[in-house]
């Protein structure tokens, strides 16, 4: 009698629920018709689907970080839809961050459930130290909206793509799905780029701003297609990976080769030196302490002798152009290329911004508003701009040093540090030739826009700042769940 009596019930909820969707269904084509009846659009449409993503952050959140990873290469400025709007977003990206980091934040505080470990690890504590740090600097900015904005949105950067990343990242196929999910796409819209300059027969000015809207100009492009070309390298040439991987990755390799020969990004040609160099650091077992010993006296080196260097350099008036011998002699041009001269003038406008506010810096995301009375008429050039729509400081060192006191720039900079010291130390522990692969090329990536920083900030788009902490994730979550040294080992050490 009661597998009669459940089986009945069972019927009644399947036809409540068959009745309970017709019924929704007919309701939403109501809507529908009367709101293209009345407004003339289908917006409405959108609706299923944007419910749809809600209820997969609640169920499925990794599928949706990754689906977002997904959509950034085609993400578009709200503004090139609605000009006039007093904000900009990316979509349909930042709005999925923003959904995805108050789920995490949700869960956490329901659940209770968080990795104590990862919170422990040293590249964790300094990024929380971090954003702390810019939180305090919003309270004292110039301009507190605009930094309560710019913390907001380096935050929905962080949260997903770190602090979650670092648990998305334990499953090893979520390292390979984050990158090819980014790439792929990438790749589509790199060709589209080509076939639209090709047009122009590649001439370099108009390359600076063909791959709009998608990205604001080269630079950003550039340094985008640069942080990948070491895993792409590195995937094709492994004799360990499936042939099948490596083939899709060869063409993945040439077609962003390809875009970034094309994008005439002269910052993102340097950065791959130093993505060359990282390799060799790893593969020679190079130490750390004498790397660092080379790098300050490099720093020293250039400060002691930079009268010579400048004169050198203003020596150099090769033109950035269309023609690629010509092109990279440009790039040490500070008489009359106006792009580097450009750059020199914020970098001024930086240092003196940080003079008048050494501690607290003016605030974040503040420096495009402000620099413009810090300029001086024998700096500026025919780019020059003071109606603060020039965009930034060209560095993050000094666009940090500028909005968020000396404090903020030494932030970023240990965040570096520590995140070039943990990928290196990961690297030599690992056993697994594919973990150690995938290590090389985050950290080899994460090289590349280091030196890329020193030149452009845009660790404030979703295109860069993605990548960015989805990479340092990758070296964080391979060094606290991958590495398994055995007991004998353990022993050998000990006796040591």
């Amino acid at each position: 009698m009661k597998v009669v009596e459940n089986q009945r019930k069972n019927k009644l909820t399947r036809k409540a629920k068959i009745i309970a969707f017709y019924a929704i269904a007919a309701v939403f084509i109501i809507a529908d018709c009367f709101m293209i009846a009345k407004y003339q659009t289908v917006a409405f449409n959108l609706l299923p689907v944007a419910l749809l993503i809600i209820a997969a952050m609640f169920f499925a959140l990794d599928k949706i970080l990754l689906f977002s990873v997904m959509c950034i290469p085609f993400s578009i400025p709200l503004k090139e839809f609605y000009p006039d709007l007093g904000f900009n977003i990316d979509i349909p990206t930042e709005p999925l961050f923003v959904g995805v980091m108050f789920i995490f934040i949700l869960k956490l505080l329901i659940e209770h459930k968080y990795d104590r470990k990862i919170l422990k690890h040293p590249l964790s504590v300094m990024i929380i130290i971090y954003i702390l740090w810019h939180l305090v600097t919003v309270c004292t900015s110039t301009m507190p909206l605009v930094s309560l904005k710019s913390w907001l949105a380096s935050l929905w950067f962080i949260l997903p793509f770190f602090f979650l990343g670092i648990l998305l990242f334990k499953n090893e196929k979520n390292i390979y799905r984050f990158f090819f999910l980014y790439m792929i796409p990438f790749a589509v819209l790199i060709i589209l780029t080509l076939v639209k300059h090709s047009a122009y027969n590649f001439d370099q000015h108009v390359g600076n701003g063909i791959m709009n809207p998608f990205f604001n100009d080269h630079t950003s492009y550039g340094a985008a297609i640069a942080m990948f070309l070491p895993f792409l390298l590195g995937f094709t040439l492994n004799r360990e990976i499936n042939w099948k991987w490596r083939i899709v990755s060869a063409i993945l390799l040439g077609i962003f080769v390809t875009g970034l020969i094309f994008s005439y990004t002269r910052a993102a040609w340097i950065s791959l030196v130093g993505a060359v160099a990282m390799f060799l650091i790893l593969k020679l077992r190079i130490s750390n302490k004498l790397i660092f010993a080379l790098i300050i006296i490099g720093i020293g080196g250039f400060v002691f002798l930079q009268d010579k260097i400048l004169i050198e350099m203003e020596g150099n008036k090769v033109e950035s152009s269309t023609d690629f011998s010509k092109h990279i002699k440009s790039i040490s041009n500070i008489t009359s290329d106006a792009s580097n001269l450009e750059r020199i003038n914020r970098w001024n406008c930086a240092i003196r911004m940080f003079k008048e506010k050494p501690v607290f810096g003016w605030g974040p995301g503040t420096y495009q508003f402000k620099y413009a009375p810090y300029q001086r008429s024998d700096e500026k050039t025919i780019i020059s701009t003071n109606a603060g729509d020039g965009g930034n400081a060209h560095s993050d060192y000094l666009g940090s040093l500028a909005e968020s006191g000396l404090l903020g720039m030494l932030n970023y900079m240990l965040v570096c540090i520590i995140i070039y010291i943990t990928g290196t130390r990961t690297y030599h522990r690992l056993k697994d030739k594919k973990l150690k692969l995938i290590v090389a090329s985050a950290l080899c990536g994460l090289v590349t826009y280091f030196i890329h920083g020193t030149l452009n900030n845009f660790l404030d788009i979703d295109k860069i700042a993605v990548p960015f902490w989805g990479f340092a994730a990758m070296i964080v979550s391979i060094d606290l769940y991958y590495i398994k040294e055995d007991k004998k080992e353990l022993e050998d050490k000990a006796k040591e």
